[in-house]
């Protein structure tokens, strides 16, 4: 943010822990290029069905000084895991983007450790990102299922991150976060990035209340941080009014040195433009110090990724 600036966007220098790029004309992405859309929780995304790479990104960040990001898999084929990642140190040479990034890997499959040990080669390579099985709703969430936090071949293929210095980014709803909490506390020495906030898809005061418990009980483990992002809901346009309040929650249970702001671009574009998003992130902390926005917008993704 620019000293004495009336924007509270102005002059933003950012790095950008999570984002994508895919380029549909020469890769498979399955839920991109399949014919049947997937489900998905903002609805139609029927405009993502096209390549994006980094004359996209930077033409969306336009008026912010981004210098550095960090692309997050993208669904890659499965069937070529580390295709994803050599693709993404042509575009990083060619193009200067991503500075790093969080690489594919199927932590339940036999091809585990030979994947995680390709991943690790490369120098782009900072952590993986597996989906862990998910319930639909905080109504039917039982513990021990197949290919779930607590599955024991699944914690067997996590249990190698270490051994790499891999991070693990984390993407399941918050009623899952009791499995995470017990899974850092089993594996300390792996650092854990929760994805876009916990997804606080029910926004009533209980589903904001349990968000919240769920969130604090995580934030008890001190290998755990927190990416801010993908606070966009099905039909809605992103306003600070509507996600502010989320926003400083989740700063205030994690505090400010785990937390780091992120885009989820372009998939985030469903819901609000580049400029909507991290102008509200800087609204929804106006109050902060300058040294609390650089951390936010910033330094911990610096530290955290090790860029």
């Amino acid at each position: 943010m620019r000293e004495g600036s009336d924007d509270p966007a102005g002059a933003l220098r950012i790095v950008d822990p999570h984002h994508h790029f895919w380029d549909l004309e020469r890769n498979v992405h399955p839920w991109l290029c399949d014919p049947e859309p997937i489900p998905f929780r903002y609805g139609d995304y029927g405009s993502l069905r096209r390549s994006y790479g980094p004359d996209e990104y930077r033409r969306d960040a336009a008026g912010f000084e981004v210098v550095g990001t960090v692309h997050c898999e993208a669904e890659w084929d499965p069937a070529d895991p580390l295709g994803e990642t050599r693709w993404l140190e042509e575009v990083s040479a060619r193009h200067g983007l991503p500075s790093a990034c969080i690489a594919q890997a199927w932590l339940d499959r036999e091809d585990v450790a030979e994947v995680l040990a390709g991943q690790a080669a490369s120098p782009l390579v900072r952590g993986i990102r597996h989906k862990p099985r998910a319930a639909a709703s905080s109504s039917d969430a039982p513990r021990g299922e197949p290919g779930s936090m607590d599955d024991p071949l699944w914690r067997r293929g996590y249990g190698l991150l270490a051994r790499h210095g891999l991070s693990f980014d984390l993407q399941t709803p918050w009623w899952h976060l009791d499995a995470a909490a017990q899974l850092a506390r089993d594996v300390p020495e792996t650092q854990i990035i929760l994805n876009h906030t916990g997804l606080p898809f029910d926004r009533s005061p209980e589903g904001l209340a349990a968000w919240r418990g769920a969130l604090a009980q995580l934030a008890a483990c001190p290998n755990v941080a927190l990416k801010i992002s993908g606070l966009g809901r099905p039909g809605l346009p992103w306003t600070v009014e509507a996600n502010g309040p989320v926003i400083r929650d989740a700063i205030a249970i994690f505090g400010v040195d785990r937390c780091m702001f992120a885009s989820n671009y372009p998939v985030d574009r469903l819901c609000g433009s580049f400029r909507d998003i991290f102008a509200g992130f800087a609204a929804a902390i106006a109050d902060r110090s300058e040294t609390d926005r650089a951390r936010l917008f910033r330094d911990n993704a610096r530290r955290i990724y090790r860029l």
